[in-house]
């Protein structure tokens, strides 16, 4: 028994345990409770039917579900949420203790992780602190919103692991413990669907500091950077404001030296790429060799559905940037792309502004493609405004009219880009089945 199995063997003893939502961290969750834990009882609940028999589920484990499945929680001691649940009471409310496998997993080993949040960029910044770290010889594991349930590596850790933890605003929403290693990429606007405003968005990523306790370290943007004192460590990390404490530019790193990024050996598309290669250069620095860094970085592969190349069918390359749902990605998108020629823009209207994007094509020579609900709002934007050459500006109802479109349209020699700048939800169950459906699409123009 490690520290974590006496943890939450202890947490969860005698107790009675509801796990809110059954999907990849509820059954993680299920899995430690079964194995390691004599709690009083367990019981699932879930909006959505849960199949005792597939999930092998013991008639002691009692299943809520329905439209109601919320209303049982006052009847456990401890209910474990799952990151995609939204509660129709606030925690508060509820006379039960409402945790998640995120909160327990840092009130164990909070000193040894580090955390990373922000609009975008996350996974791959998460993915290549783990790769440089790994590749370079330090005991660590990656877990969280990259979709490890951190459940999952609990049970392997010892005093000496590192742990590079992606970390959604769900997921931070309630936290009352922050990581040791805190680190804020960015703010956008997003899940307003959810949250309603910025502000209060802002405020669940926010936990990823705020319980950050003397001496512990936070690297976040310059543009959000808090500004009343505190106890731990703030430094500041931008690519437009040379003030910050590490700033990237022209592929250099200012930080106590100039570290110059081998933007001829990497494979990370993108001058956006060079910030997040730079915060990994910060956090590398506290436990490899500047050397180790380099040599890490020239092996680390591109993640799936973040500006990957996807083919060349007849003289036009495609890039699928699905994990796009806001206007910056976009935007960078285009800037990062060789020869971009046409792009493909939305998905599900979540109230975002379009504004800044509607205003950068405007002085581009892109050919526009809308398609699906937001995209239609950004199609009457530019249609209801002095736009120049409005005739490049196209709307096809779905992804595969606009891929075929996109195949008519676009000079050869020239890149198509998937980068929506929307979510995905209602149409696509999440952005990787939307990736995948655009390069199927793709496949299918060679038998054309």
């Amino acid at each position: 028994m490690n520290k974590f199995t006496e943890y939450i063997s202890n947490y969860t003893r005698g107790k009675s345990v509801c796990l809110l939502g059954f999907g990849r961290e509820g059954k993680s969750t299920y899995r430690i409770l079964s194995e390691h834990c004599s709690p009083e009882k367990i019981a699932v609940a879930d909006l959505y039917n849960v199949d005792r028999a597939q999930n092998n589920l013991p008639e002691s484990v009692e299943l809520i579900t329905g439209d109601a499945y919320q209303e049982c929680l006052n009847s456990y001691d401890i209910v474990f949420k799952s990151p995609g649940i939204v509660l129709d009471k606030h925690p508060s409310e509820l006379d039960c203790i409402v945790t998640s496998e995120t909160q327990v997993f840092f009130e164990c080993f909070r000193e040894q992780i580090i955390g990373i949040t922000g609009t975008k960029g996350k996974s791959t910044t998460t993915s290549l602190i783990y790769h440089v770290l790994k590749e370079s010889g330090v005991d660590c594991r990656i877990a969280g919103n990259i979709g490890i349930p951190v459940f999952d590596i609990a049970e392997d850790m010892n005093e000496n692991t590192v742990v590079v933890c992606e970390l959604s605003c769900h997921q931070l929403e309630y936290m009352t413990v922050s990581p040791k290693y805190a680190v804020f990429l960015n703010l956008y606007e997003e899940h307003l669907d959810h949250y309603g405003t910025l502000e209060k968005y802002n405020n669940a990523k926010k936990n990823i500091y705020l319980h950050q306790q003397e001496d512990d370290d936070l690297l976040i943007n310059f543009e959000i950077a808090p500004t009343e004192y505190h106890s731990w460590n703030i430094y500041t990390i931008s690519d437009k404001n040379p003030e910050a404490d590490i700033y990237v530019s022209d592929g250099l790193i200012h930080y106590t030296q100039p570290y110059c990024i081998p933007t001829d050996k990497i494979r990370l598309l993108g001058v956006h790429n060079h910030f997040n290669i730079a915060v990994a250069y910060y956090i590398a620095m506290m436990f490899i060799s500047e050397e180790k860094f380099t040599k890490a970085l020239c092996t680390f592969n591109t993640l799936a559905h973040r500006l990957e190349y996807v083919d060349t069918v007849n003289g036009i390359s495609y890039y699928d940037d699905s994990i796009s749902t806001a206007c910056a990605t976009a935007i960078e998108a285009i800037k990062s792309v060789p020869k971009a020629g046409t792009i493909l823009i939305g998905g599900m209207d979540r109230g975002i502004d379009y504004t800044p994007l509607v205003e950068y094509l405007a002085q581009s020579d892109i050919r526009i493609i809308c398609m699906e609900t937001s995209g239609k709002r950004v199609y009457d934007m530019i249609m209801n405004r002095d736009f120049p050459d409005a005739s490049r500006v196209y709307y096809a109802d779905h992804l595969r009219e606009a891929v075929t479109l996109a195949s008519q349209i676009t000079p050869v020699g020239m890149s198509c880009i998937l980068s929506p700048a929307a979510a995905s939800y209602g149409i696509f169950k999440n952005f990787e089945e939307r990736g995948d459906a655009f390069k199927s699409l793709v496949a299918e123009l060679k038998d054309k």
